[in-house]
């Protein structure tokens, strides 16, 4: 019994250093990549100062961007996630208040940050998805610009960003887009932005930019999305293959206006629909016929 008794030590002292062996590995191989750093000399984008730009950037970054549902509605940022698996994510402050950021950056840094994910030292910015952002011409990369420097400072001190073992691991896994500017072409010519309409291109353009691929995935099909805690809801198929198929133009517009879909169910409040349904009638009438376009596709392909 005795000798048993000392083998299965011997195996439960091997599998305790096998697990602390990959928790080293993951830690270290996660940490390699996010310390990363992007020697990027971003395009100049002219930033206006007038009122129009300035409304035009509140207006991308409430209904398009969303920028307002992680740093809130006056971009004074706040904790996004926290829990001990998936870690601490952390919208930052973007105003010039204490605890801010909006008094420390430069014209190019913020468009080296929301275009390609880079902070000032050259490392990605975490979670921010800039991969979306990429796509924003330079017209509306310059009013989000002068839209954010405009915002009145608000005092908000914010811990910083931990990134949990469940994250790193899935991260390593290719399951979640931790680091944006892993995504990035940076040495690309930024395509060229559709001009806006009522247009399938436009549509496309603002699904880009808003984020409905982040969540519903590349082809839209909806399913669990990555790096979300258990309890988040799964997002939609919102190909023709899924509900909207059934859907007109008119029920699409009041479902992102009012949050509730034909049937009388409710949308799940972490469907941006609030902002999304700040777009205006073209724009959402552009988005609909982007989602008519697209391939059907079945449920949960992403």
């Amino acid at each position: 019994m005795r000798r048993a008794l000392t083998w299965l030590g011997f195996v439960f002292g091997g599998l305790v250093a096998l697990v602390m062996v990959a928790a080293g590995a993951v830690y270290g191989l996660s940490s390699l990549r996010m310390t990363k750093t992007y020697a990027t000399q971003p395009a100049t984008v002219a930033v206006p100062t007038d009122a129009e730009a300035i409304a035009r950037g509140q207006h991308l970054a409430v209904a398009v961007g969303k920028c307002t549902d992680c740093h809130g509605q006056v971009l004074a940022g706040g904790i996004v996630i926290d829990d001990p698996a998936i870690g601490r994510i952390v919208a930052s402050n973007l105003t010039k208040g204490k605890g801010g950021i909006g008094g420390q950056r430069s014209d190019a840094d913020f468009v080296r940050a929301i275009r390609h994910g880079l902070k000032p030292d050259g490392t990605s910015v975490i979670f921010m998805p800039a991969q979306e952002f990429y796509h924003f011409s330079d017209a509306d990369l310059g009013a989000l610009i002068v839209y954010i420097k405009s915002v009145p400072p608000v005092d908000n001190e914010l811990p910083a960003i931990t990134v949990g073992p469940m994250m790193r691991a899935l991260f390593l896994a290719g399951q979640v887009d931790l680091l944006p500017a892993e995504l990035i072409d940076h040495a690309a010519p930024h395509p060229a932005a559709p001009e806006p309409g009522v247009t399938v291109a436009y549509g496309e353009y603002l699904a880009q930019t808003g984020g409905c691929l982040g969540c519903h995935g590349p082809g839209l099909s909806g399913g669990p999305v990555p790096g979300t805690p258990p309890s988040f809801p799964p997002a939609r198929n919102i190909t023709p293959a899924g509900r909207l198929g059934q859907w007109s133009e008119a029920d699409f517009i009041r479902a992102m206006r009012t949050g509730i879909i034909p049937g009388g169910e409710s949308i799940d409040e972490f469907m941006p629909w609030k902002s999304i349904g700040q777009l205006t009638d073209n724009e959402l009438k552009a988005m609909w016929m982007y989602l008519q376009s697209v391939p059907p596709r079945p449920y949960g392909n992403r």
